[in-house]
């Protein structure tokens, strides 16, 4: 049973097959916000660096091939489009640009991410309640 804020059926899931997969790093929301705040095309190595800057992976580099493996789910689900830049010095690199496709699954990320955002409030909520303890105001993350 799909609630409110998840998509209401298959179809609206395969839109943007990613929503809830990637929870452990949210690779695919990161990527498309990167590319979406460049509004140009993007360089792999260059959205491997500009991720490990974003809030999700705190300054640690991500797994290139990884990231590698995202675009190409994206690309092959018209999130976003490839093009090899050929220099005349040094070797091709891939563009990745994203598309309006890609644009609407990021919208539609920013919802689900709000969503994730209260179900966590509420485990938080919860597991303190368990616990007898109190619950702090401002989230803390102890590994920061």
């Amino acid at each position: 049973m799909w609630s409110s804020c998840n998509p209401k059926s298959d179809s609206d899931l395969n839109e943007c097959a990613e929503l809830g997969k990637s929870l452990n790093r949210l690779s695919q929301p990161t990527i498309l916000t990167l590319l979406a705040k460049a509004n140009r095309p993007l360089h792999g190595y260059i959205i491997v660096q500009l991720a490990a800057q974003s809030p999700m992976f705190g300054g640690k580099k991500p797994d290139a091939t990884g990231v590698y493996r995202a675009l190409k789910r994206m690309e092959e689900s018209g999130h976003v489009t490839s093009a090899w830049e050929t220099p005349d010095e040094g070797s091709a690199k891939r563009l990745f640009t994203l598309t309006g496709r890609g644009r609407e699954c990021l919208r539609r990320w920013i919802d689900a991410l709000a969503c994730y955002e209260l179900t966590l409030e509420e485990l938080r909520a919860e597991a303190s309640d368990a616990l007898g303890i109190d619950l702090p105001d401002t989230p803390q993350c102890s590994h920061v």
